[in-house]
């Protein structure tokens, strides 16, 4: 253990405190140091390197991998103690350990989910031969038929598609969207098709037109990224949810093609899994899980986010 000038000199620099502060909670390895800071893989492994001289961290191998974790042996008379006393004062400063806890989180849960490794493999297979029959339209149809019958809300729902193929089965599906002539053209299109309960809503997602806890499930497909203040739309979707309902959330994983906000009208360029998961605990949601679940072939090589959380 360090001198405590010296233990203060090593935690001066806010990168190795964040650090420290991860450690102290669970042993993680450089990647997924990476994924939680943001940052490179020699920048990371640089101050690892210090503060495994100074003692206050070790490392084990497991197989390919190395875990680095808080060294909880060192220090004697209460040292340690008054290291991590020291560690949570510091702390207090760092305007990014709030966002560092939801990144660990996310990140462990995504260690311990081994069947998500599964189905990433499946997905990227699925397609690639051909199979009479077999597509994900048809898929599609499959599963939302399964879908109980809910009172639905699709949020920001242009058209209504999606919410055309939910009617099929749910009790009831409310599309909301700000554009007249959508809301114009999905009512024709339910009417045409026979959905008596299908009603297409004026609204803006950021305060939609729904009576406070009125529905079961509150969709938001590719629309989050078109909100002036998403964490307003998540927090509406709260609102209009009853106990133990379900918000669920399709959006693009961050990118850099500025051109979306020309040709989509996209206000934010998709968010990362971190804030999609802050987004929806701070809304009030709980159980929250969060995954990529496609990657387009095509430049710009849009990669598709899902959310999910229970009121």
């Amino acid at each position: 253990m360090p001198s405590t000038i010296n233990l203060l000199k090593l935690l001066a620099d806010p990168t190795r405190l964040r650090l420290l502060l991860l450690l102290e909670q669970e042993e993680l390895s450089v990647a997924e140091l990476q994924q939680i800071l943001g940052m490179g893989q020699s920048r990371i492994s640089s101050h690892l390197a210090q503060l495994k001289r100074a003692g206050v961290v070790d490392d084990r191998r497991a197989g390919k991998n190395v875990y680095y974790g808080a060294n909880k042996a060192a220090g004697k008379n209460g040292a340690r103690g008054r290291m991590q006393e020291m560690i949570e004062i510091l702390a207090r400063d760092i305007p990014e350990t709030a966002r560092d806890r939801t990144a660990l989180k996310l990140a462990l849960r995504k260690r311990q989910d081994k069947a998500r490794e599964y189905f990433d493999e499946l997905a990227g297979k699925f397609g690639r031969s051909y199979v009479p029959g077999r597509s994900w339209k048809a898929l599609s149809h499959a599963l939302i038929s399964l879908v109980p019958r809910l009172t639905i809300v699709d949020l920001g729902a242009g058209e209504g598609t999606l919410s055309q193929l939910l009617a099929r089965n749910a009790r009831k599906v409310i599309a909301v969207d700000n554009s007249p002539k959508m809301v114009e053209f999905g009512s024709k299109l339910a009417r045409e098709h026979g959905f008596s309960n299908l009603e297409y809503r004026l609204g803006d997602l950021e305060d939609p037109p729904v009576a406070k806890e009125s529905v079961d499930l509150v969709i938001l497909s590719q629309a989050l990224h078109h909100a002036i203040k998403p964490e307003r739309a998540i927090q509406s979707a709260h609102r209009i949810l009853k106990k133990n309902g379900r918000i669920v959330v399709l959006d693009l994983l961050s990118h850099n093609f500025e051109k979306a906000r020309e040709l989509y009208a996209d206000r934010w360029l998709g968010f990362s899994e971190v804030r999609l998961l802050e987004l929806l605990e701070q809304g009030g949601f709980r159980d929250v899980d969060v995954s990529v679940v496609s990657r387009e072939k095509q430049n710009p090589h849009f990669q598709t986010l899902f959310a999910t959380g229970v009121k």
